[in-house]
C-alpha cells in the first residue's frame, strides 16, 4: 500500500511541476496580457492543487492535522488565482492595452467601445 500511495505522490508532485512549468513559459512566451494571464490562471491552478494533493499524500501517513490546512489552501488557490486573472484581463481590456490580433468586437457599452 506505501508503495502505491509513494507512486501516487511522485505523479501528483511531477505533474504539478510539470504544469508550473507550462505557466512559466507561457508567461514568457505569450504574446499579450490576456493570453497570459489566461496561461497563469489555468496552469498554475491546476499545477499548485497537484502539488497540495502530492503534500497531502505525503503528509497522510505522518501527521493527520494537516489535512484541512491543505484543503483549505486548496479551496483558497481555486477562489484566487482565477478572479484575480479575470479582474486583471477586464482591467486591461478596459484600459485599451493592445491586443495581438484585432478581432471585430461588439460594441460593449460599459467600456464606450
Amino acid at each position: 500500500m506505501t508503495l502505491i500511495l509513494e507512486f501516487l505522490t511522485a505523479t501528483s508532485l511531477i505533474g504539478g511541476t510539470f504544469f508550473i512549468m507550462v505557466a512559466a513559459v507561457g508567461l514568457l512566451r505569450l504574446p499579450d496580457v490576456l493570453c497570459r494571464s489566461h496561461a497563469v490562471a489555468k496552469a498554475m491552478t491546476l499545477g499548485i492543487i497537484l502539488m497540495f494533493v502530492g503534500l497531502y499524500l505525503h503528509l497522510s501517513q505522518a501527521e493527520s492535522g494537516t489535512g484541512l490546512k491543505i484543503v483549505l489552501a486548496i479551496f483558497f488557490q481555486l477562489l484566487t488565482i482565477p478572479v484575480s486573472s479575470h479582474l486583471l484581463c477586464q482591467l486591461a481590456w478596459e484600459k485599451g492595452l493592445p491586443r495581438w490580433r484585432e478581432k471585430p468586437v461588439d460594441e460593449d457599452p460599459r467600456i464606450g467601445r
